[in-house]
């Protein structure tokens, strides 16, 4: 199983969104087709085909547990592609 395999393995199944590194998620979502923007500290995440975007905030490395369930709800949503290869 590829590391971005297990990372969205680890963001679907729920059970562990206190521990989500956010360099991870960010790598995550580009896989995914998300587009990139940095403010600060807010990265947002836009896709064409998505109405929502997504703002991640880094907290002490980690990706606050809120934000990683907004992932997972968009990625059940909108039934992004979730066979991803390295």
């Amino acid at each position: 199983m590829s590391k971005k395999n297990k990372i969205l393995f680890k963001i679907l199944n729920g059970l562990s969104d206190k521990d989500i590194n956010f360099s991870e998620i960010i790598n995550l979502l580009q896989s995914l087709g998300f587009i990139l923007r940095v403010k600060g500290s807010h990265h947002i995440f836009y896709k064409i085909g998505i109405e929502e975007i997504i703002n991640l905030q880094p907290q002490m490395g980690k990706v606050k547990p809120y934000q990683v369930k907004q992932v997972r709800e968009l990625i059940f949503k909108y039934k992004l592609n979730v066979s991803l290869d390295e």
